[in-house]
């Protein structure tokens, strides 16, 4: 073979190689169908589908229970899927013709497994994987050739299947780590995306946009979150600590770009009052474009390992800006000057991110200190709202299994696992989960009628099972009812390899059943523990606003000492997006609630707006808090005050009994005289971040004053 052709197949092959890489749910997908499709087609073709299709179900559950952990760690959780898996199929089995010990055992043994899923990620999966093979084994035990040969075959598949991961993640350890950390640039990527849109904007048009970046933060702080969990597990797991060293520092960089991002230093109509600083806005706005697209390649070069280019548009973008804002009046752009800086900051870190300085120490992380055994006595709680669910899930298993056994409903284990895709913790997800899947599996039905009339041969059947399995997978995590529409699909073509038409002959079933699981998950939750959101609004945003507070506070103590290891800065920031995303994710809850339980929805609204501006205007200080700026006279006195009466407000929604906080009217107006007395630069436009923050807690004051009236 010539050096030519030589090249041409290497780079064809690494063209392919970061393609395949590229996209992790493709990849997840594709490994979840080999598993099914080595497993399942060597024995269908012996004429045992029985066999085949059951080990494939194996290691489909075991997929669906796959842990983000180090390969050390990764062994310890298949071993305890494998126990896990082997203990809830051999019981069906071993109990079958016993319902009244079967149903009494599933029933218990479900909200054991419920509870010990709250315990952390890794058991979440592990236990939600027990549970669902639980009701697999009911659905085969009919047709199983002897009772004990689903105990084995299920566990024997999700081993299969973990093997196969544990190959691929000892040939790439880091591949974890990469896919989450791409995970989150992607995310922060596209709250960029939406925000470039406020680089020029209406007053109008801004309520809608600021929706939108409220739950795109959603998005991002939730990735952070897993990062922070996965990171925690390779830290565990590894010896030498400077082998993170590299991750470490793209986290400290994702939580600093975040944080930019965040900010908020004025109203976007505002500074663009005029021609001159309109066509700064739109600067500015392609400046965030071309963010969003470097953060995006970023992700792409850390799962296709690429080396990272940055753009060099953001370079002269940055420069035209600049150079515009020297010729307009110093005095009148301010915010403008502290906008580019911020974002100009953001470019230099994405360009200079592999110029770490040597000898730095490795940046430390928040670890979690409590013990399984500990957080699982905060679990046993009944107000607690993991056991709640365990009850509302276990009550619908409980009437189902009930139902089945009565009426002799045929494959009547659908009952149950339709009552476990759609039962969720919270009743707006439970309601959204429920059309999601109704829908999907009605169409699946039909599109699997439709499909088993054209492919008629085992071996095209084989197929249309395969591809259904890949697509569910596929869009497993991008869109719930397109996947449900694949699984149902998937489902019929096996039991109709294994039965020989009886996939035909349980689409009626199936359909009959997904409505009845559906109707028994809305109807427990609707009328047990349904937790409605204006009831927890009041201690939500009470809590918002304390960490709030916490974060100013970490600001200002960074503004007036800066420390070498900020980690307690950076657990106050993270603190205030969580409570912040709670808030935020509450009041889009609430929307999805009956009506006569939307009780105040638009002052909730209101007051969950407030509090994400407050902590974009904290941020927006926070950002600037490394430019070496010259102390604010007063700054912790300022500081005070505002906490003073953030705090009095939320003691004011926790108890009725405490006066509504007096108005902050004498703060804001020593802040307006120093900055009427400030020249201009950098401290000035710091005391106009400072009155923002002041003028944002006031209006929160107002609103509890005039509406706020939840108990």
């Amino acid at each position: 073979m010539s050096k030519l052709n030589k090249r041409v197949l290497q780079q064809s092959y690494q063209q392919f190689q970061q393609v395949f890489w590229r996209y992790p749910d493709r990849v997840f997908a594709l490994r979840a169908t080999f598993s099914m499709g080595v497993l399942s087609i060597p024995f269908i073709i012996a004429g045992l589908p029985f066999y085949g299709v059951t080990l494939a179900l194996g290691a489909l559950a075991g997929a669906l229970s796959e842990t983000d952990d180090h390969p050390k760690g990764r062994v310890k959780a298949l071993a305890i899927t494998i126990l896990s898996f082997f203990i809830s199929s051999f019981a069906v089995g071993l109990l079958y013709d016993h319902p009244i010990l079967l149903g009494t055992g599933f029933v218990l043994s479900t909200i054991v497994f419920i509870l010990l899923g709250g315990i952390g990620e890794r058991y979440r999966a592990i236990t939600f994987g027990s549970v669902l093979i639980g009701i697999y084994a009911m659905l085969g035990i009919e047709i199983s050739p002897a009772w004990y040969w689903q105990a084995v075959l299920l566990p024997l598949g999700a081993l299969f299947h973990g093997g196969l991961t544990l190959l691929f993640l000892f040939l790439d350890p880091w591949r974890l780590l990469d896919k989450q950390m791409a995970t989150g640039f992607r995310a922060l990527s596209g709250y960029l995306e939406k925000k470039a849109l406020l680089f020029p904007s209406k007053k109008q048009e801004q309520a809608a946009l600021n929706k939108d970046l409220s739950l795109l933060n959603i998005t991002v702080v939730n990735s952070l979150e897993k990062i922070l969990a996965v990171l925690n597990n390779y830290g565990r797991e590894l010896k030498d600590q400077e082998l993170l060293r590299p991750y470490l520092q793209r986290f400290m960089l994702l939580q600093s770009l975040h944080e930019r991002a965040a900010s908020s230093h004025e109203r976007h109509d505002k500074l663009s009052d005029t021609k001159e600083n309109l066509e700064v806005m739109e600067g500015l706005g392609e400046m965030l474009h071309q963010l969003a697209h470097a953060t995006q390649q970023l992700a792409e070069s850390m799962l296709t390992g690429v080396h990272y280019h940055h753009p060099p548009a953001l370079e002269w973008i940055s420069q035209a800006v600049e150079d515009k804002l020297k010729k307009l009046d110093s005095t009148r752009t301010q915010p403008l000057i502290l906008l580019h800086h911020n974002l100009h900051r953001s470019h230099l870190s994405l360009k200079n991110l592999d110029d770490q300085e040597e000898g730095t120490s490795i940046p430390k992380l928040r670890k979690d200190r409590e013990r399984p055994m500990e957080k699982l006595r905060q679990l046993l709680s009944f107000k607690h709202p993991r056991m709640r669910y365990a009850l509302r899930l276990s009550l619908s298993f409980l009437i189902g299994y009930i139902l089945v056994k009565t009426f002799h409903l045929d494959k009547g284990a659908w009952v149950m696992l339709t009552s476990m895709f759609v039962s969720q913790i919270t009743y707006s997800d439970t309601r959204r989960r429920l059309f999601q899947r109704v829908l999907g599996t009605a169409t699946g039905v039909v599109l699997g009628a439709l499909l088993l009339q054209a492919f008629t041969n085992t071996a095209a059947q084989v197929i249309l099972m395969l591809v259904s399995s890949a697509a569910f997978f596929y869009w497993l995590h991008k869109r719930y009812s397109i996947a449900v529409i694949f699984i149902t699909t998937f489902v019929i073509c096996a039991f109709n390899i294994i039965a020989k038409d009886g996939g035909i002959n349980i689409m009626i079933p199936r359909l009959t059943d997904t409505l009845l699981g559906a109707s028994l998950s809305f109807l427990t939750i609707r009328f047990l523990w349904p937790g409605w959101q204006y009831r927890r609004m009041p201690e939500l945003i009470a809590k918002a606003l304390q960490k709030n507070m916490d974060y100013l506070q970490a600001v200002v103590t960074e503004y007036e000492k800066p420390s070498t290891d900020d980690l307690a800065y950076r657990i106050a920031r993270r603190d205030a997006h969580l409570a912040d995303n709670e808030l935020a994710q509450a009041w889009n809850s609430m929307r999805q609630e009956p009506k006569s339980k939307q009780k105040l929805m638009q002052h909730a609204f209101t007051l969950t707006f407030l509090n994400h501006a407050l902590l974009s205007h904290i941020s927006a200080l926070g950002a600037h808090r490394e430019s070496n700026l010259v102390a604010i006279k007063n700054l912790q006195e300022i500081s005070r005050q505002i906490t003073e009466v953030l705090n009095k407000a939320g003691n004011y929604l926790l108890n009725r009994e405490q006066q509504i906080p007096d108005d902050i009217s004498p703060l804001l107006l020593n802040l307006q005289k120093q900055i009427v007395s400030t020249g201009s630069g950098l401290k000035k436009q710091n005391l106009r971040i400072i009155y923002n923050i002041a003028d944002t807690a006031s209006k929160i004051i107002r609103e509890l004053d005039e509406t706020w009236d939840v108990r």
